[in-house]
């Protein structure tokens, strides 16, 4: 059976010109923001969220509208912040709903502000993403003029307010903490948790941060309902999901399937391998993620399975490598750009990132250490786990699931005792 995508949040993209507003609101652009404000109450949007079993598209996984039900009920201010610093090795898609469906991102983000009864909303915005951010400027201007920002809303007497913070460059600020204290001007680094962004977190307010994929998936949700949302996928994995597909595929890109989508027809969809090659490994959530092999291609596409293969579907970036694949550069190169990607705040990442580098890369050039391998495979006791977020847990994942399959393409790169003494 020939696998098929269901364009849900990428209808429309390649065919109309959806950064414009008014393409956008003859296709039924911002019919749902105007029903939420004028038909809904934050209440029922919320609980619209929860009934969709819409979870987090950013990595996690978390239910959205259980997130948003930890916001405490006090006379606060609220925050709704969305988190489009997408720096994941492998992930591509919120920067083509940036750059392609602004204004769907945009919906998306005041409805979910809306519907926790914010009236701020933010967007945070990778810095290599120039052209996306003119393009949300300029979309936010048109939606601004259009009376879907500002005062009195539809005539509703609420107000939200809208603001677009471009990031510096900075792969750490996708961790929502960081984010928060790049957004207020101080520097990137994580905060410890307790207190959770919920009770304490932009400006020490009750604040929500979500996904760009998620908040956009409120639009077609409020359109169609919770029920047509939940009918698809897994029992624990609902709705739609966007994977960017790359690696040794003949046609990378962005395709939005059915959450439970066997990795196998994902791979089929990108157009499979090379003729005369085979798939020999998976990485199914990013930089992030553990490989999985040959005998998980039948798997659904969905968080309880890839967790199961031990991996994750993380914010949902496939990287296919097939039988050609030089696994001791590969390693090299994620551990290098994880290293020089932290903060520097945990020792474990700090230090075991770089020294898992210096360690990959005399293995990359045949001047491995006999006891390098050995080392490489015991490194994740000394790391994973120890760190304030995820990214001192994110360096060794793939590095620990490749040098268990491939051992001998890691002891290959060892070199002899002779050469070792030579070399020093």
């Amino acid at each position: 059976m020939t696998a098929v995508a269901t364009p849900v949040l990428m209808q429309g993209i390649g065919e109309a010109d959806l950064r414009n507003i008014d393409v956008y609101r003859e296709r039924g652009g911002y019919k749902q923001l105007a029903r939420a404000f004028c038909e809904m109450t934050p209440a029922s949007v919320l609980d619209l969220a929860k009934a969709s079993g819409l979870r987090g598209r950013g990595g996690a996984g978390f239910p959205t509208g259980s997130k948003w039900g930890f916001l405490p009920s006090n006379d606060h201010p609220r925050y709704m912040v969305c988190n489009c610093d997408e720096a994941e090795p492998g992930t591509f898609k919120d920067r083509m709903l940036l750059e392609e469906a602004p204004h769907l991102v945009l919906e998306g983000i005041l409805i979910g502000a809306y519907g926790i009864g914010c009236k701020h909303a933010f967007i945070y915005i990778r810095g290599e993403f120039k052209r996306g951010y003119e393009i949300m400027r300029r979309v936010v201007e048109e939606a601004r003029a259009a009376g879907f920002i500002g005062k009195n809303l539809f005539g509703t007497g609420n107000d939200l307010e809208f603001t677009i913070h471009r990031g510096a460059g900075a792969y750490i600020c996708g961790e929502e903490t960081a984010l928060l204290n790049s957004l207020e001007g101080k520097r990137g680094e994580p905060r410890l948790k307790p207190p959770f962004p919920a009770v304490e977190g932009l400006y020490k307010m009750p604040t929500v941060v979500n996904n760009v994929e998620t908040l956009a998936y409120l639009v077609p949700i409020l359109e169609r309902g919770a029920q047509w949302f939940s009918a698809v996928g897994t029992d624990k994995s609902k709705g739609y999901k966007i994977v960017s597909v790359s690696g040794h595929v003949k046609k990378p890109g962005n395709y939005e399937v059915p959450m439970g989508t066997p990795v196998r027809d994902l791979i089929e969809l990108a157009g499979g391998v090379r003729e005369g090659r085979k798939v020999v490994a998976v990485q199914p959530g990013g930089g992030s993620s553990a490989c999985i092999f040959e005998e998980h291609l039948d798997l659904g596409y969905d968080y309880e399975s890839m967790q199961k293969a031990g991996s994750m579907l993380g914010s949902g970036a496939m990287v296919v490598f097939d039988d050609t694949t030089d696994f001791v550069r590969a390693a090299h190169s994620l551990v290098r750009f994880f290293a020089h990607e932290s903060c520097g705040q945990c020792t474990p990442c700090r230090e075991g990132g770089h020294w898992l580098e210096q360690t990959l890369e005399r293995l990359v050039h045949g001047r491995g250490l006999p006891s390098d391998v050995d080392i490489l495979k015991k490194a994740s006791r000394q790391m994973t786990g120890l760190n304030l977020c995820a990214l001192g847990d994110s360096i060794e994942p793939f590095l620990a699931s490749v040098i268990s399959r491939f051992p001998e393409q890691f002891e290959a790169r060892v070199a002899s005792p002779r050469e070792v003494a030579a070399s020093v």
